[in-house]
């Protein structure tokens, strides 16, 4: 069923006369794949691309979520499973390249996993950095990504998510062909419409690839300067404690104090007391009590020996009086408190004389320092031409022996995560007609035999996979883990079924240029 039979479909007991109207044209232009209905839609401007690849640190990349909304469902597998999707034209296929066009792996006894293959990250609508996986795919301009719908396009806000890039090969934080910034996603009107599964597919146009530096940290001015030109760098505000933040401050750093330090006065046995100085005239020390006292941290000593606070002495109690040395002009200018003296070695002095008062301290300031950090970045030139791009295949039969690679690491619906999502992983089996899932419309998708959770949305199911050359032809991209025999294990990965009006809106794509970096 194509996507205008789906739309014009009536409801059970509709008119008779009206499905017969409807249906006459349909049936003169069975064999002729219908024009697509595309949505394209601008995700970076060039102008902001540096920007956007400089956001999506190593931190970043490896705390961002895997995206769940949308792509996991337990639905039962009937023994037909969904209505069987129908080719509306002829098979047709565009072949893959490699890296530079001929690069081979080698044989071998195992699975060579695709370079083509990686994560494409993006920022939600709360905010929340996300990630699904995405493939490289043959384009005129070497600049395609194929990825899940629901991995580019919010149908809750009717637009594209921010930030979107896609790193191919990704592995622990790493990005080593570089980070391609989405420039347009083309998808499928049914899909950015009507929510409808069988259409749950994108094509991304990127523009060529950025590499990073690591980051250095620099001072303000510096920071100030490089991101001025264009660059990228970041502000890092931190929450410290106080004595961090003088010392940070001290060094030329920069920083912030909310609020203020609050203090009130206590006796000498409240827990949390701090002893201070606090400065009279000689003839009022004079009267307090014999004994001696000084201070340490806010402790109280005596002959050196610091005391437990249950013999601290009253407020008031002496404390060692502290003779200043001065120059013969700041003596002679002197009129604060203390006793000024000329010592019979010609020295010019001020004695000053304290009394002891305790305090507590409670704070509302909230002290924060600000570090700034540079990252330097290069162009690494066009995706296709760094890791090649897998060919495309449509209106296949099922039936067909298929790869599928992602990064699952979401849990089994019975809390076992047998994968991180660091690192890619793959599946292979026979395409069937997969369980009808009504809640995302999706009654023509595709699967395989497949123990993928959420995080593979997005990877590519690969026809004729080729081992040596690691390229293949994509035949359908992860839609939904399925828990099929409601088991609370996911066991079938769906696709939608590549058809003409698939392979249209590919076309289209393949043929759109993203212009270049500015530099």
């Amino acid at each position: 069923m194509n996507s205008r039979a789906k739309r014009l479909a009536l409801p059970a007991g509709g008119a008779l006369v009206a499905a017969a109207v409807i249906a006459a044209p349909l049936a003169g232009t069975a064999q002729a794949a219908p024009k697509p209905d595309v949505k394209s839609a601008a995700l970076t401007p060039s102008g902001n691309a540096k920007a956007i690849a400089a956001y999506w640190t190593s931190s970043k990349l490896k705390s961002a979520k895997t995206f769940t909304a949308d792509s996991t469902i337990s639905a039962k597998l009937t023994k037909t499973g969904a209505a069987k999707a129908a080719a509306d034209g002829k098979a047709g296929l565009v072949a893959p390249t490699g890296p530079g066009g001929s690069k081979s792996a080698g044989s071998s006894k195992n699975v060579n996993l695709p370079i083509t293959v990686g994560k494409v990250f993006f920022v939600d609508d709360k905010g929340q950095e996300r990630w699904c996986s995405g493939t490289s795919i043959q384009s005129k301009y070497r600049n395609l990504v194929a990825t899940a719908g629901h991995c580019v396009y919010d149908t809750d806000t009717n637009k594209p998510y921010d930030n979107f890039v896609f790193i191919p090969g990704y592995y622990q934080g790493k990005a080593p062909w570089g980070i391609y910034v989405g420039a347009k996603v083309n998808t499928h009107d049914d899909f950015t419409i009507f929510e409808d599964y069988d259409y749950d597919y994108a094509f991304v146009n990127v523009y060529n690839g950025i590499k990073q530096q690591p980051e250095k940290e620099v001072d303000y001015k510096t920071y100030k300067a490089h991101v001025d030109k264009g660059g990228a760098g970041r502000e890092d505000a931190r929450t410290v404690d106080r004595q961090t933040y003088e010392e940070w401050t001290k060094k030329g750093g920069l920083g912030k104090v909310d609020g203020v330090d609050k203090e009130d006065q206590v006796g000498p046995q409240y827990k949390g007391a701090i002893g201070v100085a606090v400065e009279t005239d000689k003839a009022t020390w004079g009267k307090a009590a014999s004994r001696v006292f000084g201070l340490h941290d806010g402790k109280v000593t005596l002959h050196g020996q610091e005391l437990d606070q249950d013999k601290w002495p009253k407020t008031g109690a002496r404390l060692e009086p502290r003779v200043e040395q001065l120059t013969k002009n700041e003596y002679e200018a002197y009129k604060g408190p203390g006793v000024k003296q000329i010592d019979r070695r010609g020295n010019y002095t001020v004695t000053h004389y304290y009394v002891i008062k305790y305090i507590a301290k409670t704070s509302s300031a909230k002290y924060t320092i600000f570090r700034y950090y540079t990252t330097y970045v290069t162009d690494a030139g066009r995706l296709g031409d760094n890791v090649g791009g897998q060919g495309v295949a449509w209106n296949q039969k099922l039936g067909k022996k298929v790869f599928t690679f992602g990064y699952p690491t979401q849990g089994h619906p019975d809390g076992s995560r047998p994968y991180s999502g660091q690192t890619m992983k793959w599946c292979y089996g026979t395409t069937v007609a997969a369980p009808v899932v009504s809640k995302y419309k999706a009654q023509e998708q595709q699967a395989i035999k497949c123990a993928f959770t959420p995080g593979a949305s997005g990877g590519p199911f690969l026809l004729q996979y080729k081992n040596s050359k690691r390229t293949g032809y994509l035949n359908g991209v992860v839609s939904l883990t399925v828990d099929s025999d409601n088991n609370d294990r996911y066991d079938r990965t769906t696709t939608p079924y590549f058809n003409g009006e698939t392979a249209a809106i590919y076309k289209h794509a393949a043929n759109l240029w993203t212009g270049k970096l500015p530099s």
